[in-house]
């Protein structure tokens, strides 16, 4: 083979126009370069190592034993290091995988809970457009008194202060507070009627019955429904695992609403009743 000829089995470089080797590659080459023949220093050759041998008064045929244990033990150790990074890279799918899971659960999770909480939240305001409405009836029953007995400031008074701190409420909690107030004001006026049986001949008042009876039933409907949406909600956070979760989550179980029953009015007044 000629010095023009490029060796076989060697990568092809790509040269300049003049045949020389980049620059950038030069530094590159050569330290490579120096690797291989400093290797090729420290190796010995088969024949080297039973000369060596013989020197030591090593017989050959152990010289080749001790080289065929020596191959055997690097393949050994090869093939453990590759069943070393095997198990780290299975380990570590595993833990992605059990992250991604675990990832995917939390927020199924969150999801749930948070249906749930807007299940509870849109049933409330079910509840709030009934209490609303039969807070906007207090002005006719405020009508009514005063058509009858002017006199009657106190009563007057309660209703008004009553739909006032209704108005004024603003959480969930503010709202059922305020709700008694009004069963309060109401069972008082009912008491008032009682007392004043002309007031049931009064058209206006048996229109505003009929007005208050459906609004106390549609309040009790609608209480029942949020009172079940909420022990549905509050079950999700009591399951396991979401009762530790739901904390972390920033969830927290919500109040039912309790009507006080000895306070609601009968607005269903007897006509008959004498005071």
């Amino acid at each position: 083979m000629s010095s023009s000829e490029t060796p076989p089995n060697l990568p092809q470089f790509k040269l300049k126009n003049d045949g020389q080797i980049p620059e950038d590659m030069a530094d590159e080459v050569l330290a490579l370069a120096s690797r291989l023949y400093t290797e090729q220093l420290n190796s010995y050759s088969l024949s080297q190592l039973m000369e060596a041998g013989s020197e030591a008064q090593i017989p050959p045929e152990f010289v080749a034993q001790a080289m065929q244990e020596l191959q055997e033990r690097k393949i050994r150790e090869k093939l453990a290091q590759q069943e070393r990074e095997n198990v780290v890279k299975q380990s570590l799918a595993i833990a992605a995988g059990t992250l991604l899971a675990g990832s995917v659960w939390v927020g199924w999770t969150y999801n749930t809970i948070a249906a749930s909480e807007n299940q509870v939240a849109a049933q409330w305001a079910q509840v709030e457009n009934q209490l609303q409405r039969r807070a906007d009836l207090i002005p006719n029953l405020v009508e009514i008194t005063q058509a009858y007995a002017q006199q009657e400031r106190e009563l007057i008074a309660l209703l008004l202060e009553s739909r006032q701190a209704y108005v004024n409420a603003v959480t969930p909690e503010e709202k059922q507070v305020a709700t008694e107030r009004v069963d309060r004001a109401i069972a008082q006026f009912r008491v008032y009627v009682r007392a004043h049986p002309q007031l049931q001949s009064s058209q206006l008042f048996s229109n505003l019955q009929y007005e208050l009876a459906g609004t106390e039933n549609r309040i009790a409907t609608e209480r029942r429904r949020y009172n079940l949406a909420v022990q549905q909600y509050n079950q999700r956070l009591s399951t396991f695992p979401n009762n530790w979760l739901n904390q972390w989550l920033g969830f927290e179980k919500k109040s039912f609403f309790e009507a006080d029953n000895s306070a609601v009015p009968d607005v269903r007044f007897d006509a008959e009743e004498s005071p």
